[in-house]
């Protein structure tokens, strides 16, 4: 079984919908990619930073929901979680091991952080992991426009040396090619 991961894509990290590079088209992406996950009856899991601690993306508020664009289904999964990487403390490992889960399809937010983080933590765990190169976005940085930021990740991803599982990257269309 394979599984997108959809990670932080709520209303709180894109507010007002200008801070986050091409958020429209990554959204509409998503969807693309849900809906062939579904239709070839593998998973979809929609991850949610609950930054309870900071004071952050607090579960049941307006900035903890998803984006209201994505296409959520009855059947996909529902994580929280409490730090960057969505495999830290969180019931995503258990929901991937017991739907028999071993390849993950990377999508989301912020590329350079809980995206970055999540990718880091399935390689600790051997999954075999493919980012979708053109479904994943972050914001302006001091030191980087988001363009720069998303090609150096697609690039150090594919550079990456994997543990047990594997790492690669692919745009959307060669996934859809795939799945």
């Amino acid at each position: 079984m394979q599984a997108l991961l959809v990670i932080d894509m709520q209303r709180g990290d894109f507010p007002p919908y200008k801070e986050r590079f091409d958020h429209k088209t990554i959204v509409d992406r998503i969807n693309i990619l849900a809906r062939k996950f579904r239709k070839t009856g593998n998973l979809v899991v929609f991850i949610q930073h609950d930054g309870s601690k900071e004071g952050a993306f607090i579960p049941g508020t307006e900035g903890w929901d998803l984006l209201p664009e994505l296409e959520v289904h009855g059947e996909d999964k529902l994580v929280g979680k409490t730090a960057n990487s969505a495999f830290y403390r969180s019931q995503l490992d258990m929901v991937l091991k017991e739907n028999q889960v071993i390849s993950i399809y990377v999508t989301g937010s912020a590329t350079d952080f809980c995206v970055e983080s999540t990718i880091q933590g399935a390689l600790a765990k051997d999954y075999k992991i493919t980012v979708v190169a053109d479904a994943h976005t972050t914001g302006n940085r001091p030191h980087a426009s988001p363009e720069q930021i998303i090609a150096h990740y697609n690039w150090v991803w594919s550079e990456m040396t994997p543990t047990n599982g594997s790492i690669r990257v692919l745009n959307m269309e060669e996934v859809l090619e795939e799945v």
